[in-house]
């Protein structure tokens, strides 16, 4: 993987030079910048290398005439087909990069080849001949692309980079929040769609293209949609469906094991890093595999997991490397994560991710293949089972659905089966798509009103954060069941807005990139075409995947209980942060940014220390939000001050 940046307007070669420089860690082992001042274009690079080592795999990388140039972060799993096809066709290669494959297939194809891109990535392409410059994101967003649309000091300026504070150097200081994306962070923890917290820095869609000249985006188009846009219904056997994951999944594990250096493996002792393991061994017998070890205890309700990455790497015949991380460590490293993280991401399992790939780095590993991906296709959360439980209660009126809402809110919310009983029932008299995106939230508008100031209330004004979801909803086709279109908006927004953008921040920190095999786009195919019932069956999710991986694994491995990253952090917020929520969230901090009230806060915060409430993720998200501001609007302000001579 790499780090890529670019430009379109006025710009100064320094202002580029330093954005290449903070996106550093992305790509240790080379950089490159192309500028033009005359066309007022300017991209930049900086590589990690994985294909084609020498010098020949350099960014930016150019056409024989430099009338086209590209940087590339990513990878394309069927560059080698493609590559033969334009081998055939008379294409003289120089080097063995998927970069120069696409280069190639661009001159051959123009912007039509993104479709037949299978891989993850995020390009800028300059063509002089067009006087235009094409930005591209992957289809299911695994790589993080921001963008700015705006002015600078010589007029319209366009730019855009693999992470946020790199594209700060190229663009004017941001100060102006966007309100809306911010209550999207605290109702979800992370923030659909394509808001950042700066009003004019936003995320570009999965399968989005751009064509941008003389600062000015002159062109926007999808080039990829999920399958649920074309599904047809097809009738498929318990047998086909079996075969065809154990087929799709082992052809996806094994295209992704290509590549010039050592390749690794996570091993979480799950269903969906195990499988990517056991077919990663049919490659490499020795495949290096690395777990976590969290000492210091874990919040009740979560699972141990290390005991079952142990009896996976034992039942596989493969190597185990443990990082042991004490829970207070992770604790202290919560500011770092939220700068790195660009966004304030709600969430300490960036830190999981972040830990594993430093011990890969130290180890040789450059390539980390991970499971990430396996519950959004095959129907693996709680809030798919959850969903499928309607049928229990979904006909009763509307009025007696109200009041089982009202009871489930009020049991103890320290106990982990009440929380998950409270949050099953939460959107009870909701209807249709309502329903489905209350599933998704973590708080309660009313609750997080509670906590705005009125300048917040009235710059928010009627925006819903639901509403990413809400619109995405109401593009699907009306025969896509309820599950399908719950795993769309996982596939849509959880994924590129979650869980993928902090593992590839995380890891990439440590110079590490991970690859996902469950989002090869030919596996997701396929996995659309599997039908609910095969999905899911009575109380067991995942049901078909199971079955298929029953030849691979140990039972007690595929059929264990779902868990998640086990950061305790109902008692971090109570105990190990308690200091510092005390700072960050104190009346004086609070009233000088001025997005929340301090008193209401502050009466949260005493109630979640004596458990009155469980707040903890609530309060974790106003700290994230505090610290991200801190370290991109007071930190970029300082840095001003400092240059101008103040």
């Amino acid at each position: 993987m790499c780090g890529v940046i670019g430009v379109s307007g006025f710009f100064t070669v320094a202002a580029l030079q330093a954005g290449v420089a903070a996106i550093s860690h992305r790509g240790p082992d080379d950089a490159g910048m192309y500028t033009d001042p005359v066309a007022q274009v300017g991209l930049g690079h900086t590589r990690l290398s994985i294909l084609e080592l020498s010098a020949l795999g350099h960014q930016p990388m150019l056409t024989d005439d430099g009338q086209v140039v590209l940087v590339f972060n990513g990878e394309i799993y069927n560059f080698r087909e493609l590559r033969a096809e334009l081998e055939a066709k008379g294409v003289v290669f120089k080097g063995h990069s998927d970069t120069e494959v696409i280069l190639q297939l661009y001159l051959s194809e123009g912007d039509a080849m993104l479709s037949r891109l299978n891989g993850i990535f995020v390009l800028g392409l300059w063509d002089a001949r067009k006087d235009a410059l094409l930005v591209a994101r992957d289809g299911l967003g695994v790589k993080p692309v921001y963008v700015y649309e705006g002015s600078g000091e010589g007029g319209a300026c366009f730019a855009f980079a693999s992470e946020i504070k790199a594209l700060q150097h190229l663009i004017p200081p941001q100060d102006a929040l966007d309100f809306a994306a911010i209550d999207r962070y605290l109702s979800f923890q992370w923030c659909p769609g394509a808001g950042t917290p700066f009003a004019k820095v936003k995320k570009l869609d999965p399968g989005q293209a751009l064509w941008v000249s003389r600062g000015r985006v002159v062109s926007r188009s999808t080039w990829y949609q999920l399958p649920i846009f074309t599904k047809t219904p097809a009738a498929m056997t318990e047998e086909v469906a079996t075969l065809g994951v154990q087929t799709y999944l082992r052809q996806a594990v094994h295209r992704q094991m290509i590549a010039d250096v050592p390749v690794g493996a996570f091993l979480s002792g799950g269903l969906d890093s195990s499988s990517v393991v056991a077919f990663a061994k049919e490659i490499n017998p020795e495949v290096k595999c690395f777990t976590i070890e969290a000492v210091g205890g874990q919040d009740a309700g979560m699972t141990d997991d290390l005991s079952y990455a142990k009896q996976v790497a034992q039942h596989l015949k493969v190597p185990l490397a443990i990082v042991r991380v004490d829970s207070s460590q992770m604790a202290r490293d919560l500011e770092q994560m939220i700068y790195q993280l660009d966004e304030p991401l709600a969430d300490p399992a960036p830190l999981n991710v972040l830990y594993i790939s430093r011990l890969a780095r130290e180890q040789g590993i450059k390539v980390l293949l991970s499971g990430a991906g396996g519950d959004d296709i095959f129907s693996g959360y709680r809030r798919h089972l959850a969903l499928k439980s309607e049928h229990y209660w979904g006909w009763l009126p509307q009025g007696v659905r109200a009041g089982l809402a009202s009871l489930a809110g009020g049991l103890d919310q320290r106990n982990p089966r009440f929380r998950r009983v409270a949050k099953l029932l939460s959107g009870a008299a909701l209807e249709g798509d309502a329903r489905l995106v209350n599933y998704f939230l973590w708080a309660k508008r009313v609750d997080l009103h509670a906590l705005y100031t009125p300048e917040f209330k009235a710059q928010l004004g009627q925006a819903r954060a639901e509403a990413p979801l809400t619109e995405f909803l109401s593009q699907l086709p009306k025969t896509a069941t309820a599950l399908d279109r719950m795993l769309a908006l996982e596939q849509r927004f959880f994924l590129p807005d979650h869980n993928l953008t902090y593992t590839d921040k995380m890891s990439m920190v440590a110079g590490i990139e991970v690859r996902v095999p469950f989002l090869d786009l030919d596996l997701v195919q396929f996995a659309s075409r599997i039908p609910d019932q095969l999905k899911q069956r009575g109380a067991q999710s995942k049901w078909v995947f199971k079955k298929a991986m029953e030849p691979y694994l140990p039972r007690n491995v595929i059929y264990r209980p779902k868990t998640g990253f086990g950061a305790p952090l109902r008692r971090w917020m109570q105990q190990d942060l308690r200091g510092l929520v005390g700072d960050v969230l104190s009346v004086a901090s609070l009233k000088r940014r001025g997005l929340f009230e301090p008193k209401a806060v502050q009466q949260m915060i005493q109630a979640n220390d004596s458990g009155e409430v469980d707040a903890s993720y609530t309060l974790f998200s106003l700290l994230s939000i505090e610290l991200w501001c801190r370290a991109f609007i007071d930190r970029a302000s300082t840095a001003q001050l400092k240059q101008a001579g103040k």
